[in-house]
């Protein structure tokens, strides 16, 4: 019966990266016999903290979600699903391989919250939870990059005028969160978007085009 659906929907394939790429990220959060690098810059003491911002950086889940989702059952227009998880796959990849061959961290974490309430609760589980390590660049802006870019050049998204303002918007809040919950340093979501430039060029561009001639 798997083979079976496997056979007739090879695409969904790609949800065997998952559980590698967590054991991976895993293994490389729970180092501790390596010398990480801090990484900051000065707009890094410009940024407040602002708990508020959980609220988008919680729903980057969601987003990557849904919209992969989205993307699996077009099925008339598969190769933009293609392109999403290829982008993100080549993407992740890259930032376990930085991670690996250059460990870095960041110490921007408040040591308490001045105001404590229900938002600064999932902020401390999210410290708790995720190390503050691995961080150059950020997968969470990658992703939430690629997810944006995936969804609204979508031919049916392209239909919906409100959603592409609403996406960008949402994807927007997400790379700022990272930074006002002092989850990330500046300069991993620069290194995120270039990364990003960088595959999205080839994979939208340079392959399709190479592919051509």
């Amino acid at each position: 019966m798997l083979l079976n659906f496997l056979k007739k929907n090879k695409h969904a394939l790609f949800a065997l990266y998952i559980p590698v790429y967590m054991h991976f990220f895993t293994w490389l959060e729970a180092r501790n016999d390596v010398s990480f690098q801090p990484i900051h810059c000065f707009i890094d003491d410009i940024i407040p903290f602002n708990e508020l911002f959980v609220i988008p950086y919680v729903l980057w889940f969601l987003y990557v979600l849904v919209v992969i989702v989205y993307l699996y059952f077009q099925k008339d227009h598969l190769e933009d699903y293609y392109h999403c998880v290829i982008t993100l796959i080549t993407g992740m990849t890259t930032c376990l391989l930085i991670y690996y061959f250059f460990p870095n961290e960041q110490n921007l974490r408040p040591e308490a919250f001045a105001h404590p309430n229900i938002l600064t609760d999932i902020v401390q589980f999210i410290y708790d939870s995720d190390t503050h390590t691995n961080v150059f660049p950020s997968i969470h802006v990658f992703n939430a990059v690629a997810i944006h870019v995936a969804l609204v050049t979508s031919p049916r998204i392209k239909k919906i005028k409100w959603l592409r303002p609403a996406s960008l918007l949402l994807c927007s809040l997400i790379c700022l969160s990272t930074m006002f919950l002092k989850q990330h340093s500046f300069l991993d979501v620069i290194a995120a978007l270039l990364l990003y430039l960088l595959y999205a060029t080839l994979i939208y561009k340079v392959i399709p085009q190479w592919k051509k001639e």
